[in-house]
């Protein structure tokens, strides 16, 4: 089991997207009790989410997929070439891994199901506030599989190229800890970790945290959950 993500050192600053009023009702309803946290604005279309981030400049976007008028895939990728420090968590009952993959691949930061716990959507919401990542695991494994897939080889495969402590970062990466977790569980600085996270992907060839993780299942760094 994971530790629990620590509230952030300031407010995240959150846009709710989605096109059904209950459910961004829902989301602020569960992130206002929340000190560390605040709901700055919703939207209710792709477009209108793209307008408000960058009126608002939010640390944090919740993305729906299926929106009207443009969808959280397109708006994801117009909000990440303008604010490239805001992050996207995509919010989604689509377990679809393709749909999944290709928020990765246009900047989202991660994704977690709307029927998820109260729990764990607060923790994927403070992960990637923070900047870090979050994969939810109900639905990891099938995306994981969508991406190996498509994926290219990375250039480099020998793992004997990696130091012992790059080694415990990239097998924490694999198990789906966050830099901030990862930080605590080796009792390391966030900038160590991002420091070895760089090594990691310039050694082994890796394009993204999803190529890290498909790395580590590959090679038996982790097993299968």
């Amino acid at each position: 089991m994971q530790p629990e993500t620590p509230p952030l050192e300031r407010r995240g600053r959150i846009i709710i997207a989605d096109d059904h009023e209950l459910a961004r009702l829902g989301l602020r309803t569960m992130l206002e009790p929340e000190p560390d946290l605040e709901v700055i604005g919703e939207a209710a279309t792709g477009r209108e989410a793209v307008a408000l981030s960058s009126q608002l400049q939010p640390d944090l976007v919740l993305m729906d997929i299926r929106m009207p008028d443009m969808d959280g895939l397109m708006a994801t990728r117009a909000i990440k070439e303008e604010l490239p420090r805001t992050s996207i968590l995509i919010v989604t009952l689509s377990e679809d891994p393709d749909y999944l993959l290709e928020a990765l691949r246009v900047g989202a930061a991660g994704f977690v199901l709307k029927d998820s716990s109260a729990e764990e959507l607060i923790r994927a919401v403070r992960s990637v506030a923070r900047g870090d990542s979050y994969l939810d695991p109900a639905v990891t494994s099938r995306v994981l599989t969508t991406y190996r897939k498509a994926a290219e080889a990375p250039r480099g495969t020998d793992i004997a190229e990696l130091t012992t402590r790059e080694l415990d970062v990239l097998t924490l990466i694999g198990k789906g800890f966050s830099n901030t977790e990862i930080a605590d569980e080796l009792c390391i600085s966030g900038v160590t970790v991002k420091s070895h996270i760089g090594r990691i992907f310039g050694k082994l060839g890796l394009r993204d945290r999803a190529a890290a993780i498909v790395y580590a299942y590959d090679n038996g760094i982790v097993a299968p959950r």
